[in-house]
């Protein structure tokens, strides 16, 4: 979800505008996901690079982050969209974690919707991380393959991505889900996020269904099994 301070440039105001102009794009687009079908949506919202960013900002996102789910709490149950979050969540600070755990909690049984936080995530980490788990369990090397580790992963509950948005115009991945987007469609798009509308949402899905995934197969090959 990029693009938040180069919004709020534009409009001579301080990052945290861009930031909390955001949210509106969050709900526009896990309105659309839902009318789309689709089960799991996943926004990296923080990233553990951001907790290098200025004190003041890093302390802004996480009291957006609070007041954003206890004031979208209601809405998510509503549409029962079942809210979960990956990443080192115990760098979160007290009250942060607190009201995700409550909004998780709350959601638990939901179904329409998974909508998964990446709250200081990256790739690099999780798949450290992942390492150092699988050496505590003594794992022996013929043991380990692609599904080992990704059961390690902290989305090992959910299926990989089909399609992953980047907005603002940065064409780069971002230390963002390396290894479950191996095969994944990739759509970039000039809108800087607080801009992010449904319409926006449903030309990332056109552009993703006029795609032919192969998974290393030819053209040939997927005509023949069809």
């Amino acid at each position: 979800m990029d693009g938040n301070g180069r919004w709020a440039k534009e409009k001579g105001q301080e990052r945290i505008f861009g930031h909390l102009n955001g949210v509106e794009s969050v709900r526009a687009s896990l309105q659309a996901a839902r009318r789309c079908g689709v089960k799991y949506l996943t926004l990296y919202a923080f990233s553990t690079e951001n907790w290098n960013r200025p004190k003041e900002e890093v302390a802004a996102l996480m009291d957006l982050l609070v007041n954003t789910i206890v004031g979208e709490i209601d809405e998510l149950d509503k549409n029962e969209v079942r809210l979960a979050a990956i990443g080192d969540l115990g760098n979160l600070p007290d009250d942060c974690r607190r009201e995700l755990e409550r909004g998780m909690e709350r959601t638990a049984s939901n179904e329409k919707i998974q909508l998964n936080l990446a709250l200081s995530y990256s790739s690099r980490w999780e798949i450290t991380n992942a390492v150092k788990r699988i050496i505590r369990d003594g794992l022996k090397e013929e043991n380990i393959n692609d599904e080992l580790i990704s059961s390690y992963l902290t989305t090992s509950s959910i299926p990989d991505p089909e399609l992953v948005i980047r907005t603002s115009g940065e064409k780069r991945i971002s230390n963002f889900l390396l290894w479950q987007i191996a095969y994944a469609e990739l759509h970039f798009t000039d809108c800087l996020w607080p801009d992010f509308r449904e319409e926006h949402f449903y030309e990332a899905i056109l552009d993703y269904q006029s795609r032919q995934r192969r998974f290393g197969k030819t053209s040939d090959q997927l005509e023949t099994v069809v």
